[in-house]
C-alpha cells in the first residue's frame, strides 16, 4: 500500500472514530465566524427588508459577491437588526464574556503599545482587556470537553497582556492571534508583515509554513482551521472554533484570486481591493462548509455569521452615506452603519431527523427582524452546549434560541446600549441608546457631565424613529422633547446599572 493511500486510510478510521466519539457525547460543534470590519452592506446578500419584511436590494449588495453567506442564510435564519459596538475590541470582548461594553469596561478598540483612552477618556477604561481569571466561553466550553480553537485576529489585550495571549483566556489552541487589530500584510511572499519594513510589529504569528509562498492570509488561516477541526474530529471532540479572521479590515491588499472580478465596476483600485477581501472571506465561509462535511460532523455543527462592527469600506466619508448606503455612518459612528453587521444562524447541513437538530430547530431562509446583538452569542452557545454560566458571573446577553427558530420572542425586550467614552475618532465621546423604535445618542461635552446632568442642553442629543426613518435622516430631539426625555432618562439608568464610566473634565489633570 502506497503512503498515500495509508495516509488516507488513516484519515479515514480517525474521521470515523471522532464521529463515534461526538455521537456518542451528543454535544454539538460550535462555530462563530466573525468577519472584522465588515457592516451589513457588505455582502451581496440582502439583509435589509421593506415593509412587508421582505429582503430589499441596494446598489451595494449587487457590487459584492458572497455566494457563501447567501447558501449558509438559505439553511438558516439571517437577523437584519443584529448589533455590535462600532470598533473591534469591545464586540469582541462582548462576544466571549456575555457582556456589554459598558460593564467589562474595554469600551475602545485596544492600541497594543500605549493607553489610547483619548484625551478626555476614562482613565481606569479596561485598556488590559480580557483576563485569564475572567470567565469566558472558551473557558467554559473547555470545562465541558470541547477543544477550544481560536484561528485569526484576537486583538482582546496590548501585547504583554494575559488578554494577548489565547492559551490564558479559556483557547487550548492559537494560531494568528495576537494583540494588534490589523495585519502587517495580507501577502505570504510579505510573510503577512514579517518581511515588510514597518509592519513587522503587526506580523501575523504562527503561519511561517506560508511565507515566501503565493497564499493570501484568509487563505492560510483557512487550511489551518480545517487542520484544526480535524484534528478535533480525529480526537473525538467536539469543537469550539472561534474563527476571526483579519479580513475585511485594513491595509486594503487585493486578494488576486478575485481582483478580475471587480476592474469594471466603476470603484476605486482600495475599493476593489476591499471587494476581493469580502470575496475571499466568503470563499472560506464556503470552504469550512465543506470541510465540515467532508469530515461528517456538518449535521453536528451549528455556524454562527457575524462582522464586529460596522463597515469600513473605502467608498467616502461617513457623513457622504457612502460605504453603507443607505445607512448613515460606518465604523466608530453613532449611526445605524456604524453597528449593524450581519448575523446567519444555521446548521452547516440541514437534516431535519437529526436529534441535534431536532432540539434547535432552524428555519430554513428566514429573516429574523427583532433587535439582538454580540452580547447574546455567549448565552446561546451554553444554552446550545448544556453548558452553565457561574452565578458569580453577570450576563447582559440573552439567549437566542427562540429567535433562532424563527419565532417572535415576547419577552425580549428591544433595546441596545452603546457607550463610547474616547475621542478622537471618527464619532467620539458618544452613548447610544435604542429601545423600540426610539435611538438616542447622547454627545458628551468632555466635561465627565452624565446623559441625565446634561439633559436641556441644546445641541447635545440626537433623536431618530427608526421605524419612521430608517437611515437616520431626520433628527426629532427638539420637537419630541418628551420622548427625548425618556430616552435618556433611560439611557443614563441603564449607564449607572452596567457601572460605566464617563470621559473627564476638560479642566481636570489626569494623572499619567
Amino acid at each position: 500500500m502506497g503512503l498515500e493511500a495509508c495516509g488516507m486510510k488513516i484519515m479515514v478510521i480517525w474521521v470515523i472514530a471522532g464521529l463515534l466519539a461526538v455521537a456518542q457525547g451528543k454535544k454539538p460543534n460550535l462555530v462563530v465566524f466573525l468577519v472584522d470590519d465588515m457592516g451589513v452592506m457588505d455582502t451581496s446578500l440582502a439583509f435589509l427588508t421593506d415593509k412587508e419584511g421582505k429582503p430589499k436590494r441596494y446598489p451595494l449588495n449587487d457590487f459584492y459577491r458572497t455566494p457563501s453567506m447567501a447558501r449558509l442564510a438559505k439553511q438558516g435564519v439571517r437577523f437584519n437588526q443584529f448589533y455590535a459596538m462600532s470598533v473591534c475590541s469591545p464586540s469582541r470582548i462582548s462576544i466571549l464574556t456575555g457582556q456589554n461594553a459598558a460593564r467589562h469596561g474595554a469600551t475602545n478598540w485596544i492600541n497594543p503599545e500605549r493607553d489610547n483612552r483619548g484625551t478626555f477618556g476614562p482613565p481606569k477604561w479596561d485598556w488590559k482587556g480580557l483576563a485569564k481569571d475572567e470567565v469566558s466561553l472558551p473557558g467554559i466550553l473547555a470545562k465541558e470537553g470541547y477543544r477550544t480553537i481560536h484561528v485569526g485576529k484576537a486583538h482582546l489585550g496590548p501585547t504583554g497582556s494575559e488578554g494577548a495571549d489565547l492559551l490564558k483566556v479559556g483557547f487550548e489552541r492559537n494560531v494568528g492571534g495576537a494583540s494588534f487589530g490589523a495585519p502587517g500584510s495580507y501577502y505570504g511572499e510579505a510573510g503577512y508583515g514579517h518581511f515588510k519594513k514597518g509592519r513587522k510589529n503587526r506580523a501575523v504569528p504562527h503561519l511561517e509554513k506560508y511565507h515566501g509562498s503565493g497564499t493570501f492570509l484568509t487563505e492560510a488561516l483557512t487550511l489551518e482551521a480545517k487542520k484544526e477541526v480535524r484534528e478535533a474530529v480525529k480526537d473525538g471532540k467536539p469543537f469550539f472554533l472561534h474563527f476571526a479572521h483579519y479580513a475585511v479590515h485594513s491595509p486594503f491588499d487585493s486578494d488576486p484570486r478575485f481582483a478580475g472580478n471587480y476592474l469594471n465596476s466603476g470603484k476605486s483600485k482600495q475599493a476593489q481591493a476591499f471587494a476581493t477581501l469580502i470575496e475571499g472571506m466568503d470563499k472560506s465561509l464556503g470552504d469550512m462548509l465543506d470541510c465540515f462535511e467532508e469530515l461528517g460532523v456538518a449535521e453536528n455543527t451549528l455556524v454562527l455569521f457575524l462582522g464586529d462592527n460596522g463597515s469600513d469600506a473605502p467608498l467616502g466619508h461617513q457623513d457622504a452615506v457612502a460605504c453603507a448606503a443607505p445607512l448613515r455612518g460606518r465604523k466608530g459612528a453613532h449611526y445605524e452603519g456604524g453597528m449593524r453587521v450581519p448575523f446567519i444562524a444555521a446548521w452547516a447541513k440541514r437534516n431535519d431527523e437529526s436529534s441535534l437538530q431536532k432540539s434547535l430547530g432552524i428555519p430554513a431562509g428566514v429573516i429574523q427582524s427583532q433587535v439582538a446583538s454580540v452580547w447574546d452569542v455567549f448565552p446561546t452557545l451554553l444554552e446550545v452546549a448544556g453548558a452553565e454560566n457561574p452565578s458569580n458571573h453577570v450576563v447582559d446577553g440573552h439567549s437566542l434560541q427562540k429567535l433562532l427558530t424563527g419565532e417572535k420572542d415576547g419577552e425580549r425586550a428591544e433595546q441596545f446600549l452603546m457607550h463610547y467614552p474616547h475621542g478622537p475618532h471618527r464619532s467620539h465621546y458618544f452613548t447610544v441608546w435604542r429601545d423600540g423604535d426610539w435611538k438616542a445618542i447622547y454627545h458628551y461635552r468632555p466635561d465627565g457631565k452624565s446623559p441625565r446632568q446634561r439633559l436641556g442642553s441644546p445641541g447635545h442629543f440626537e433623536l431618530f424613529n427608526l421605524a419612521r426613518d430608517p437611515f437616520e435622516q431626520k433628527d426629532l430631539a427638539a420637537v419630541k422633547s418628551s420622548q427625548l426625555k425618556i430616552m435618556i432618562g433611560e439611557m443614563a439608568a441603564e449607564l449607572e446599572r452596567h457601572g460605566a464610566k464617563y470621559p473627564v473634565d476638560a479642566g481636570t489633570k489626569v494623572p499619567g
